[in-house]
C-alpha cells in the first residue's frame, strides 16, 4: 500500500505547482487587460483621423525596435557561448515582454525557463537582462542630450540615472568578480550562500558582455531602438499639431518620461511615464487632451503593442515544441 502511495506526493507537488503557474499566468493576464482597457476608453480616435498613416507607421518603428532588440539579445547570448536559432530567441525573447508591466521590467527575466532545458542556467539570462537594461538606460540618457536645456525640471531624474549606471558600470568592471565566485564555490555548502553565489556568477557572466565591441554594438542597437519609438511619437504628434514638433524635442520628451518610469518602480512605469509624457508635450504647446492622446496613443503603441506579442509568443511557446 505504501509503495503505490509514495510516488502520489511527487505528482501532487508536481500539479500544484502547475496550477500555481497557471494561476500566476492568469490574474497577470486579467491585470494587463484591464489595464488596457482603461487605457482605451481615454482615446479619441477622431483627431486622428487624418493621420492614421502616421499611426500604423509608428505602430511599424515599434516592430523594429523589438526586432533590433531580439539581435541584441541574441548576439549576448552567442556572446555567453550559447548559438540559438534565430525563431527560439525570438519567441522566447519577446515572450518577456508579457511580463514588462513588473517593477523594472524584471518580470521579463520570466524568459530564463525557456532555456534552462538547453542548459542555460540562469546566471547567463541573468547577465544579458542586467546588461540589457543597463544600456537602455544609458541609451535613454543620451536621446535626451540633445533636448536638454528644455529638461531643467527632470534633471534631477537625470543625474540620479547616471549615477546609477556609472555606479553599476564601475561595480561591474573594476571589482574582482571571478575571484569571489571561486571563494564561493568553495563554501557552496553553505545554503545562507547560495543566492549571493547566483548573484556574483550572474556578475561574472554580465562582465564578459562588457568589452568593447560587444558593448558599443549593443548601445548601438539600444540607441536606435528607443530613437525609433521616439521618431514614431513626432510622428504621430504631427498629426496634431500644425507645428512639428523638433525631432531632439520628441527624443527628450519620450526618454526621460521613460526614465522617470523605470525610476519610479512602479508596474511598467504606469501613471507616472504617463503623467511626465503628457506635461513635456503640454510644455511644448500642445493642448491638454492632445497632449493625453497623444501619450495614450504612444503607450499603446510601444508598452501595450509588446505586451500582446509578448502574449502571443507565450501561447506559441506553449504549444509548439522548439528545439
Amino acid at each position: 500500500m505504501n509503495s503505490n502511495a509514495a510516488p502520489s506526493a511527487p505528482s501532487h507537488t508536481h500539479l500544484m505547482r502547475k496550477l500555481a503557474v497557471y494561476g500566476l499566468f492568469a490574474v497577470f493576464a486579467v491585470w494587463c487587460v484591464t489595464a488596457f482597457r482603461k487605457d482605451i476608453a481615454q482615446v479619441d480616435p477622431s483627431q486622428l483621423q487624418a493621420g492614421w498613416g502616421a499611426v500604423l507607421l509608428a505602430g511599424g518603428l515599434s516592430l523594429v525596435n523589438y526586432a533590433l532588440r531580439v539581435w541584441r539579445w541574441r548576439l549576448y547570448m552567442t556572446r555567453l557561448g550559447h548559438s540559438l536559432p534565430w525563431r527560439f530567441v525570438a519567441l522566447t525573447y519577446m515572450a518577456g515582454f508579457a511580463f514588462t508591466l513588473s517593477p523594472g521590467k524584471i518580470g521579463e527575466m520570466v524568459r530564463a525557463r525557456y532555456y534552462q532545458p538547453h542548459g542555460i542556467g540562469l546566471p547567463a539570462s541573468g547577465a544579458a537582462f542586467f546588461v540589457e537594461r543597463l544600456l537602455d538606460l544609458l541609451a535613454m540618457m543620451l536621446l535626451t542630450a540633445a533636448a536638454l536645456t528644455e529638461l531643467q525640471a527632470y534633471q534631477r531624474f537625470l543625474w540620479v540615472a547616471l549615477a546609477l549606471v556609472g555606479g553599476l558600470l564601475a561595480m561591474l568592471m573594476l571589482l574582482p568578480w571571478p575571484r569571489v565566485a571561486a571563494h564561493l564555490d568553495q563554501r557552496a555548502a553553505h545554503r545562507l550562500l547560495r543566492p549571493a553565489q547566483a548573484i556574483v556568477h550572474t556578475l561574472v557572466r554580465a562582465r564578459a558582455l562588457l568589452s568593447p565591441g560587444i558593448l558599443l554594438g549593443g548601445m548601438a542597437l539600444g540607441l536606435a531602438a528607443w530613437a525609433l519609438e521616439a521618431i514614431g511619437l513626432k510622428l504621430v504628434a504631427d498629426v496634431l499639431s500644425p507645428e512639428p514638433l523638433a525631432m531632439a524635442s520628441a527624443m527628450g520628451i519620450y526618454a526621460v518620461a521613460i526614465i522617470v518610469g523605470a525610476l519610479s518602480f512602479l508596474p511598467g512605469g504606469l501613471g507616472s511615464t504617463e503623467f511626465v509624457m503628457a506635461g513635456l508635450l503640454y510644455a511644448h504647446g500642445f493642448t491638454m487632451p492632445q497632449a493625453i492622446l497623444l501619450t495614450l496613443v504612444c503607450r499603446l503603441l510601444t508598452l501595450w503593442l509588446a505586451v500582446v506579442i509578448g502574449w502571443y509568443c507565450v501561447w506559441v511557446l506553449r504549444h509548439t515544441k522548439l528545439t
